[in-house]
């Protein structure tokens, strides 16, 4: 017989004497409020009708239940809550199983802990990955994890956000039977007759032993809380997960759950939880471009590389571990070896890490090849350019491809600056040519921008953003121009940096007020890490072009005149002594800065790290507003994941123009105004920010914004 529902979302079914409560929310079962309701009056139904023994909770679809709504977060609450949901299913009298298959994630592995019995498919995914959206459980899971699994266990599943597999999941304790097939309906449903007919009692989780031995989960607390303070400096959940596990030993279930609680609505108010929820959406609306709209991708099944170097190679890693065959083309027999050599390094990396075994280590070895012709890159569908950053140098290897290359190949340039549209117009097919910028060390970082230059078809679009989902990149549109949106805007803060040194802060102080920020590293230290001479090279490139007016500051090329590159040389703005990949402050260094200062006439100055911060955060914010006034970003939300992506904005601040939307556009813009007299011509207030400033607005207004730039209609020259 079929009973009621209680809601559209949630069918409860009666088979025999077991009730199955049915979760239908797609696409991934989410716990809105429907749900909610839904399985509240469930869970009715099963306490009044005599005939029902057990309850089965299942999910429709593909997975048990996904998570919260995450879309509720930061609205008033609509109850039932999840709290009310989750204790009300420990406190059923009849045994509840859940059946778990997909994922349940978040609030719904809080659902399957408040059942009496959990049986998994052994491909389920159980996560309580909630600290990756500045939250943390807040429906018990702080308090029946640890008594399952034990303190250790509960804390490192929630302290990482990582997933356990359903077998994983059964060696932990975390379930209590692994599904034989995958029809977990059907074994889920055996499941309960066995227990209804062994007469098995409803076993609360608040009754589990796993907090038993006292000690054992006060060393994991305390190793956890150290840990945290550690590698989570500044981040807000990590520590609040940390004290309600410590509820969990010190206080009786029912207070642990109100301690938790409380916790959990401290995180639900902060800032980091609107940052890192901001990104979470932001990454996923910058899937889409819209030039791809309604068109097809074409099909990659062989990959080319032309040029084995560091970046090159990296992007010949991430392209074999995605299971691509790939073609690297080097100018002779040296190169190639050293391209194949990097790559094979990086590979082995992999092995060592535990992300590949042995046997996709060969596999993947196995789908390279490498040649010295660029006739072997005939049969290519997709070849990347990745030579030097030298206009006349990609021109000649785009001529090579337009000479060699079937019709239909797409042709990608990784340029990190240069004019795409220039590098399109000199071969014959300039419909086929787009940028695919990586960044170092490309099969690493997750950042890809996929630069649409003015005649690029919309099928060429379209196959860049399939082939970033195939390499699990975060794909950001981007426009022509100097540096596109990353490269543009790393310069206008990086200018700033360097002018405050020059100014009178040193590289040191500037680093860790970076840091202090959220930053894993300052800009000088990774300007030492990624190799100075390679802003050199684009100054030197763009020395020709420079304002005469506008201020340079010459301290970093004195370094990389004296070779100083950084730790590949030994040192750079810091010392590396014996080969360390930390660096120490250099008393040279320090002397070439004073020098500089004395030719340049300036007068040292003392800066507080705010004040640092409010230069390099105004240079940063002014110049995303330029890149989005002039179309190179679609949205604010554009600038926000590439920086957060690619160059390390501290992720729980949700990007620079998410973190000046939450000081104040009308403070940022008062930044810029009064910095002005220190440098005219850098300090211009952009014409978006004045507008929304004027208009009362904010960034976040036009994140919904998605609609191609008219090419003839675009400010940048």
């Amino acid at each position: 017989m079929r009973l009621d529902r209680p809601t559209e979302s949630v069918r409860p079914e009666l088979q025999g004497n077991v009730l199955l409560i049915g979760i239908d929310n797609p696409p991934v079962n989410a716990l809105d409020v429907s749900v909610r309701r839904g399985l509240l009056a469930a869970l009715d139904l099963a306490q009044a009708d005599p005939a029902v023994r057990a309850v089965l909770i299942h999910g429709r679809g593909r997975n048990f239940i996904g998570g919260a709504d995450i879309r509720e977060f930061g609205k008033p609450a609509q109850q039932p809550t999840l709290p009310e949901v989750c204790n009300a299913i420990e406190a059923c009298s009849k045994p509840v199983i859940a059946a778990i298959h997909g994922a349940a994630l978040g609030g719904g592995l809080e659902v399957a802990l408040a059942a009496h019995y959990r049986l998994a498919t052994a491909d389920a995914k159980l996560g309580l990955p909630e600290v990756q959206l500045g939250l943390m459980p807040g429906a018990g899971g702080t308090q029946r994890a640890p008594r399952l699994v034990g303190a250790e266990a509960a804390l490192g599943l929630m302290l990482s956000g990582r997933h356990l597999d359903g077998t994983q999941a059964m060696a932990r304790g975390l379930v209590d039977r692994l599904a034989t097939g995958n029809d977990v309906w059907a074994e889920g449903l055996a499941y309960a007759r066995e227990l209804v007919a062994r007469n098995a009692p409803a076993r609360r989780t608040a009754n589990a032993t796993g907090l038993a031995d006292k000690a054992a989960s006060q060393a994991a607390i305390d190793a956890a809380r150290a840990s945290v303070q550690s590698a989570a400096r500044g981040l807000f959940s990590p520590l609040k997960i940390v004290d309600a596990v410590q509820a969990a030993v010190d206080l009786p279930f029912d207070e642990g759950l109100r301690t938790e609680r409380a916790l959990f609505l401290q995180c639900m108010d902060s800032p980091q939880r609107a940052g890192l929820i901001h990104a979470f959406f932001a990454e996923k609306a910058v899937r889409k471009a819209p030039e791809a709209q309604g068109a097809s991708a074409r099909p990659i099944r062989h990959v080319g590389i032309v040029g084995g170097g560091t970046m090159g190679a990296g992007i010949a890693v991430a392209l074999l571990d995605a299971g691509l065959p790939v073609t690297m083309v080097e100018r002779d027999e040296a190169a190639l070896a050293r391209g194949r050599s990097h790559i094979e390094k990086a590979v082995d990396a992999l092995v060592a890490k535990g992300r590949i075994n042995v046997q996709a280590r060969s596999d993947a070895m196995a789908r390279f090849t490498g040649s010295l012709t660029y006739d072997a890159l005939a049969t290519a569908d997709l070849v990347i350019e990745a030579v030097f950053e030298d206009m006349a140098v990609k021109q000649a290897v785009f001529a090579e491809l337009d000479r060699v290359c079937k019709p239909g190949a797409v042709l990608a340039t990784n340029t990190s600056y240069l004019d795409i549209d220039t590098i399109a117009a000199g071969i014959s097919r300039p419909g086929d040519v787009l940028g695919l910028h990586f960044f170092s060390p490309a099969h690493v970082m997750k950042l890809l921008e996929i630069v649409v230059a003015r005649q690029t078809a919309a099928d060429v679009v379209a196959t860049a953003f399939a082939l970033a989902a195939t390499l699990r990149k975060v794909p950001v549109r981007a426009g022509v121009c100097d540096g596109f949106i990353g490269n543009r805007i790393l310069a206008a803060y990086r200018h700033i940096a360097d002018c405050l040194v020059e100014d009178g802060a040193s590289p040191s102080q500037i680093d860790r007020a970076a840091r202090t920020f959220g930053y894993p590293m300052g800009p000088f230290q990774v300007t030492d890490l990624a190799g100075g001479d390679i802003g050199w090279a684009t100054r030197k490139r763009k020395a020709a072009s420079r304002d005469p007016a506008a201020r340079y500051v010459h301290i970093a090329d004195r370094l990389c005149e004296r070779g100083w590159f950084g730790q590949k040389t030994g040192r750079g703005y810091y010392l590396y002594p014996q080969g360390a990949r930390s660096g120490v402050p250099d008393p040279e260094v320090d002397a070439i800065i004073a020098a500089e200062r004395a030719r340049a006439g300036v007068v040292a100055r003392d800066f507080t790290d705010e004040d640092i911060l409010r230069r390099y955060l105004a240079a940063m914010v002014n110049e995303g507003a330029n890149v989005v006034f002039e179309g190179i970003a679609l949205r604010p939300l554009d600038v926000d994941v590439t920086l957060l992506n690619g160059y390390g904005f501290p992720r729980h601040r949700g990007g620079p123009m998410h973190y000046a939307d939450s000081v104040g556009l009308p403070r940022i813009l008062a930044d810029i105004q009064a910095f002005a007299p220190e440098a005219p011509q850098f300090w211009r207030p952009s014409p978006l920010l004045l507008d929304l400033v004027a208009r009362g607005a904010t960034f976040a207004s036009l994140n919904h914004r998605a609609k191609a730039p008219d090419p003839s209609e675009s400010h940048h020259a």
